[in-house]
């Protein structure tokens, strides 16, 4: 890791605005997909991308949106009551009985395992209420990660409708999101899940069709698709070192070989930089001097050739007169700006801390004993 620090600046300013801004490098990468992402997790950054913004039909992967949803519901560990409707749905399948009592983690699995149709209608129906009111949640949940190509008309990708679709780099933007919750990342890279059958003695066991998990040992996670028209769909992801990845296929005749094209191609060629570390902000200004830091180290994916073409800008608000005696702790007063070769790649925020940085001394720490003891006594 290298620490870049090449430009320090005070700025006044009235607001605080956090964005992440990522910037795109296109490697030398082929794949059959006719449209493909290689993303960044930690920053978004696209290391690569072919016809990424092209809306097209999506398959299963689809059942990402739905897995996040059941998760956000909180209701996870509700049992939930298989409808015919959801027994008669088309294509893939886990057998689901009319009338039988599943947990909802355990459809989530059958979700993500073995893309199950079944599933997906069972998980909309107790989790929406029904499947209209499902899909509007999933176009809700769109709209808040920022996927503005992309339009859900059912939890599970088959094509009964003409308007579902989605891109490589909205399918992306989704699976950042989902990778933050530890339950997601969980259930996507787990490659045998056995469920309860309360009809028969024996337990299902489904095994995960993401071959990646096995074919490749950076594999951590993903979603397969198809359907006639969206044909082979993928996403995946993977981690070597600190560095994770997220890739994305769509109509993709070598989904598998094309993913791990990319991911090569991305660990080679990039290295995660720590641009700023957590901790102390040192800035010369009598009121925020020895006050100010930063919650998060700050990470970037970088090229060799970039490693000196970071810079750093410190804006902060202007304080209010007597704002030193009111200021609260953790308060927000400005943000760092971390640039690459001149272009904004990250924004986070500079926090206030009440009291100022000193190391206490011997003498100190002793007191401080000394008045634990006494205070212990007093209080029996």
């Amino acid at each position: 890791m290298r620490m870049i620090w090449k430009l320090v600046v005070y700025t006044l300013m009235a607001t605080l605005f956090i964005t992440n801004i990522p910037q795109k490098v296109d490697a030398s990468v082929s794949v059959s997909a006719r449209g493909a992402i290689l993303m960044e997790q930690e920053s978004g950054r696209i290391l690569f991308e072919k016809d990424a913004h092209t809306k097209r039909r999506i398959a299963s992967i689809t059942k990402i949106m739905t897995a996040v949803l059941a998760i956000e519901s909180g209701k996870m560990d509700e049992l939930v009551k298989v409808s015919v409707q959801a027994t008669r749905a088309e294509g893939s399948s886990v057998y689901l009985k009319p009338g039988e009592k599943i947990m909802l983690e355990h459809l989530v699995y059958g979700l993500m395992l073995r893309s199950g149709n079944d599933t997906a209608v069972a998980i909309a129906e107790h989790v929406g209420g029904s499947l209209d009111g499902f899909v509007y949640l999933m176009n809700q949940k769109a709209k808040e990660i920022g996927m503005l190509n992309t339009h859900f008309a059912n939890p599970h990708g088959l094509d009964d409708h003409e308007d579902h679709y989605s891109t490589p780099y909205d399918m992306a933007l989704l699976m950042r999101y989902a990778m933050k919750y530890k339950k997601f990342q969980e259930i996507t890279g787990t490659k045998v899940h056995k469920a309860p059958n309360p009809t028969e003695n024996w337990e299902r066991e489904w095994k995960n069709k993401n071959r990646l998990l096995t074919k490749y040992k950076y594999a951590t996670g993903g979603k397969t698709g198809f359907t006639k028209r969206a044909k082979r769909t993928l996403v995946s992801t993977a981690t070597k070192g600190d560095m994770n990845l997220i890739a994305v296929t769509i109509n993709a005749s070598d989904d598998w070989n094309d993913h791990i094209s990319m991911y090569e191609s991305g660990f080679k060629g990039f290295d995660m930089v720590e641009v700023l570390p957590k901790g102390s902000v040192e800035i010369e200004n009598k009121h925020y001097k020895n006050h100010l830091f930063l919650k998060n180290t700050v990470m970037f994916p970088a090229t060799k050739k970039e490693m000196d073409l970071f810079s750093i800008k410190y804006k902060l608000n202007k304080p209010a007169k007597d704002w030193e005696r009111t200021a609260g702790h953790e308060e927000v007063v400005g943000k760092a700006v971390v640039s690459l070769d001149g272009r904004v790649v990250k924004e986070v925020p500079i926090y206030f801390d009440g009291g100022p940085h000193k190391k206490k001394g011997l003498f100190d720490s002793l007191k401080e004993i000394f008045l634990s003891i006494i205070g212990v006594r007093i209080n029996g």
